[in-house]
């Protein structure tokens, strides 16, 4: 299996086909590439790319202008996302298709839970080039 939890106790013990518990208070937050953006690994496979992680954006926090290169999906647990397609709010979700390219802002803050099948790529910015990790 190349799926894993960045800091999950004792995951090195567990079989292939057990289920992993995860206790996400004791995740750490890790930087991203993006100013005011942090984010807590649930699950990450870096072998296909595959991520599913939570995101803690400040007010005002803004991930440059990038690309989608597989599907990726996002569900606001609190505060808002904003770019020039609309709003997502605390409860609601949204998808983007592979080629999707925006810029994403959080005026008030946010917490997301955020699926992604490949990294982002960054098309300006500090991160330009680099995929979201």
């Amino acid at each position: 299996m190349t799926a894993t939890t960045p800091f999950l106790n004792n995951e090195d013990m567990l079989g292939p086909l057990a289920s992993r518990y995860v206790d996400v208070g004791s995740l750490p937050w890790k930087p991203t590439p993006c100013a005011g953006i942090e984010m807590k690994v649930l699950l990450e496979d870096k072998e296909t790319g595959l991520l599913t992680a939570l995101f803690r954006w400040q007010a005002g926090a803004e991930l440059a202008l990038h690309e989608h290169v597989e599907v990726e999906q996002t569900f606001v647990l609190e505060g808002s996302l904003v770019d020039d397609e609309g709003e997502v709010t605390a409860g609601n979700y949204v998808w983007r298709p592979k080629g999707n390219r925006h810029i994403a802002k959080s005026p008030h803050g946010a917490l997301v839970l955020s699926v992604f099948l490949k990294p982002n790529i960054f098309l300006t910015g500090a991160a330009e080039g680099q995929p979201l990790r």
